[in-house]
């Protein structure tokens, strides 16, 4: 009989341990999520918001660098491309994702100076 309750006390003894690990399981992988969001999701999100109006401020005239590192003038604008003005006499067409920052005006004078 009493071998009988201490496997019993056993069993039950194992279960609760293993309901223990589930909860730190548990609490370990939502922590895990919140880091995840607060250190990659949430700043990648902020800087979308930041192209995306940078984007759409976008003006004719206005001085910019492409992600490829070309130097131009906007000189059209259409829904998603643009032209730009990379010489007197060469435009190109490019997709607006392609824009890596608007430049302060009067940057490609400075730059042509040298």
């Amino acid at each position: 009989m009493i071998e009988l309750i201490s496997s019993a006390h056993a069993q039950t003894a194992g279960t609760q341990g293993a309901q223990d690990g589930g909860m730190f399981t548990f609490i370990m992988f939502m922590g895990f999520a919140l880091f995840l969001y607060f250190m990659i999701i949430r700043p990648q999100r902020k800087q979308q918001k930041e192209t995306q109006s940078m984007l759409a401020a976008l003006e004719v005239g206005d001085e910019i660098i492409t992600t490829g590192g070309i130097l131009g003038r906007v000189s059209k604008i259409k829904d998603k491309y643009l032209i730009l003005k990379i010489s007197e006499s060469v435009e190109i067409m490019l997709d607006k994702t392609w824009v890596h920052s608007v430049l302060p005006k009067g940057t490609l004078k400075e730059i042509q100076k040298d």
